[in-house]
């Protein structure tokens, strides 16, 4: 072969070889780069030509979030029953805006692409059968979310509610408020969807947010059942002595912290200053237990764990530097540079209520087939694997939180329910004495047998303004949402 043959012959197999280099890019590569791209009409067309699988309540079957068939090129649209209710639960799914939540996590269950329903997809194309996706059943209570949502909406409250069982991690609600309904987001006329869009990314109260794990707020004086914690486990007991000072210079600062209202602490022992929440004795065991020990406690609480999901992504809780003793003092009731999700605030209770062991959070009970059979079950799992606290002083604490629960005004009590709870009243903002604070309640009950752990923030206040506290805020709603599911509402 002569020499201008040779080259002319390099050089096609030099093309095919890069022809077949970029089709193994394309197709393998970027394959799924290009298939989840939202231009994709092929896969769009295909994902909305199936039945997208429906997100169920493990508690009575009942249906949250389905599908229903439509006339037009796209031929299932996808229907919330109670969109606003259950918005912070399943996300949206939405031609235009993509997903979020739980839509987004289990995508490829409901679609039907994952791998364990291949034999199904298989069976579907030999016999023609119209494919379907899987469904995916909730561990929501439906009663415990209607009432927890009832009682912040009822008032016109922004904040978040979490419930959970303290033996299991599953969370019995999740709630948000203000909500939004994500059907609007789901329609596919281009500019309802936009315009909803819109309203939703427009309004300065954020409904979109899901203020229960993607929001982080000071605890106040919730964190004190941290700080309780670590000082069980240091040694001290119900009757270890208190200062029932009003205040306490910071060290190292000519600043003072004082009690609530300044007033004196009602007893001198440590179960009394949890049953009044007194500042000054929980600042002073943070100063004298120490970054170390109360960081390591907080971590077997959850606090600072980075990688959680549920399998929603949750954003982390922190205590911030803890790099001074007047630091740590501020950060003993919960203030300073401590902030916690509301679901991580639920935790402090249910690993209380738990013998001192956190347990994983989960929203997924089950992966169920097109036809309900199951494809994976969820089992419960601890949280860090190492206790908060010893048994036995998650039975002292639990008693402290009792006395705390007798101190605690507001609505929703009942004599037939014993409950364990802490309040808080956390100062924020630029002037936080001059701007109202967020009201906290974390509980569980029954005291002696729990069946639900739960936390409720009310941001800046609720309706009593700067007169706001734990107790006469979110307290009811707590109780409202315990009471849901141990006492017929």
């Amino acid at each position: 072969m002569n020499k201008p043959m040779r080259r002319v012959g390099i050089a096609m197999l030099v093309m095919v070889a890069l022809l077949l280099a970029n089709n193994t890019y394309l197709q393998v590569v970027k394959a799924d780069d290009y298939r989840t791209d939202p231009r994709n009409q092929r896969v769009l067309l295909d994902e909305y030509a199936r039945q997208r699988g429906s997100f169920i309540s493990q508690f009575n079957g009942q249906v949250i979030a389905d599908v229903a068939p439509t006339n037009d090129k796209l031929k299932f649209q996808r229907r919330y029953l109670n969109g606003p209710l259950y918005a912070p639960v399943t996300g949206y799914y939405s031609v235009r805006y993509g997903s979020a939540g739980l839509e987004r996590t289990e995508d490829d269950i409901l679609t039907g692409s994952d791998p364990r329903l291949f034999v199904r997809r298989l069976s579907d194309m030999v016999t023609g059968r119209d494919p379907r996706g899987g469904n995916v059943q909730l561990t929501i209570n439906p009663a415990v979310q209607q009432a927890a949502y009832d009682a912040m909406t009822s008032k016109g409250f922004t904040g978040a509610v979490v419930a959970m069982n303290p033996k299991t991690g599953e969370i019995l609600a999740m709630v948000s408020t203000p909500s939004y309904d994500p059907n609007a987001l789901a329609s596919h006329d281009a500019t309802a969807q936009q315009k909803a869009w819109s309203a939703y990314t427009s309004d300065p109260k954020n409904p979109m947010l899901n203020r229960a794990i993607s929001e982080t707020y000071p605890p106040g004086s919730t964190f004190k059942l941290v700080v309780a914690s670590a000082e069980l486990e240091n040694g001290a007991t119900p009757s270890t002595p208190v200062s029932q000072a009003s205040s306490v210079q910071l060290p190292g600062t000519s600043v003072t912290l004082e009690n609530y209202d300044g007033e004196t602490c009602p007893g001198n022992t440590f179960a009394d200053a949890l049953a009044h929440s007194c500042n000054v004795p929980f600042a002073t065991f943070a100063g004298q237990l120490g970054a170390e020990k109360l960081r390591a406690t907080a971590a077997n609480f959850g606090i600072g764990q980075t990688d959680l999901t549920i399998p929603t992504k949750v954003v982390p809780s922190t205590l911030g530097a803890l790099d001074s003793t007047a630091a740590l003092y501020q950060s003993g009731i919960g203030q300073r540079d401590v902030r916690l999700t509301p679901l991580q605030d639920c935790l402090l209770a249910a690993t209380v209520a738990n013998g001192g062991m956190a347990m994983k959070p989960q929203l997924v009970k089950k992966l169920l087939a097109p036809d309900l059979s199951d494809l994976e079950g969820f089992t419960p799992e601890e949280l860090t694997g190492t206790p908060a606290l010893s048994s036995a002083n998650a039975g002292i604490l639990k008693q402290m939180m009792e006395a705390s629960e007798d101190n605690t005004k507001g609505g929703g009590k009942r004599p037939d329910i014993k409950i364990a709870s802490k309040t808080g009243t956390a100062e924020h903002g630029n002037d936080p004495k001059n701007t109202p604070p967020h009201a906290w309640y974390t509980a569980f009950a029954p005291a002696d047998n729990p069946q639900i752990a739960v936390a409720v923030v009310v941001e800046s206040g609720g309706n009593r303004g700067l007169e706001a506290t734990g107790s006469s805020v979110a307290a009811g709603v707590g109780r409202a949402t315990i009471n849901a599911l141990l006492g017929g509402g």
